[in-house]
């Protein structure tokens, strides 16, 4: 048995033909056009590539780019006075301000600092609150390429036994949170980490496994159970190339899917954020 692959590249593919239909219709009967802003302090490499991608998507479906770099010097006073502009631009309908930030930078005061309707990272406490509630917002990105990977390849999550492995605030909580959700989950999810015991007795109960820990090849063939779903969120670059949390080549084995690693969740991560910016857009036309 090998796994059939979940391929977020292609699938991907597929949003952003419906994203573009929508964005045509958007402008053509109501004049709107979506826009995004892309906030880049200092010089970080991973980031600038991180923002290339964004304002390539942004301009590959029609969306109004508007990418604003600055300085590894800047203060968080000059930062937060951007923010307060930038909510206040009509043309503007997300803002996306690329972390990490440098030092002397207060993450969390920049990130609540965003209009929570613009939010289109669903950083922001009202939109976390809101999630958790079920009730409609931004959704965060990953997270949510993560549960339109598992609709599009008909994986049943109704009462599927899910686990998790990883609780960070971006990928491991978010995920968690939406599949457990009585409307589009309705699983019954458990959350590993560094303090669980024994995270194989774990792992191999999971008719579906979601691994994001930052660790390559964290989850072995060993610990997984046959015929599980695979998501694996990890990106690691060794020596030999990139690999993700998972280790791929036993895994894939006895899955019945899994993501590969490039092509599998990173895709899904952009295009759901272009989403987000589109359904700002109509919100703010008074649309939906």
């Amino acid at each position: 048995m090998s796994a059939e692959l979940i391929k977020g590249s292609e699938i991907s593919k597929q949003i952003k033909e419906e994203l573009k239909v929508e964005i045509a219709n958007l402008k053509e009967k109501h004049n709107i056009i979506p826009g995004l802003a892309t906030v880049l302090v200092g010089d970080n490499e991973a980031s600038k590539v991180y923002v290339g991608a964004k304002e390539k998507a942004c301009k590959e479906l029609g969306i109004y780019s508007e990418r604003i770099d600055l300085p590894g010097n800047t203060s968080e006073t000059e930062l937060l006075s951007l923010i307060d502009k930038l909510n206040n631009n009509p043309k503007i309908h997300g803002i996306l301000v690329q972390l990490p930030l440098p030092k002397g930078i207060n993450e969390t005061n920049v990130l609540y600092a965003i209009d929570p309707s613009k939010d289109v990272d669903g950083f922001h406490p009202v939109n976390v609150g809101k999630m958790m509630l079920g009730e409609p917002c931004f959704l965060p990105c990953t997270p949510n390429g993560i549960l339109e990977l598992l609709r599009r390849t008909n994986t049943e999550t109704n009462g599927a036994d899910v686990v998790v492995v990883g609780r960070s605030n971006i990928v491991g909580k978010p995920i968690a949170n939406m599949l457990v959700q009585k409307k589009g989950g309705n699983a019954t999810v458990t959350i590993c980490h560094t303090g669980t015991k024994d995270l194989a007795s774990h792992t191999r109960r999971a008719d579906i496994l979601i691994v994001a820990v930052g660790k390559p090849k964290a989850i072995t063939g060993d610990m997984v159970k046959e015929g599980v779903v695979v998501i694996d969120v990890g990106v690691n670059r060794l020596e030999s190339g990139l690999c993700g949390d998972v280790d791929f080549d036993s895994v894939k084995e006895k899955a019945k899917a899994i993501t590969p690693v490039p092509g599998g969740v990173g895709p899904m991560t952009i295009v759901m954020l272009m989403k987000n910016t589109v359904q700002s857009a109509k919100m703010h036309g008074g649309i939906i």
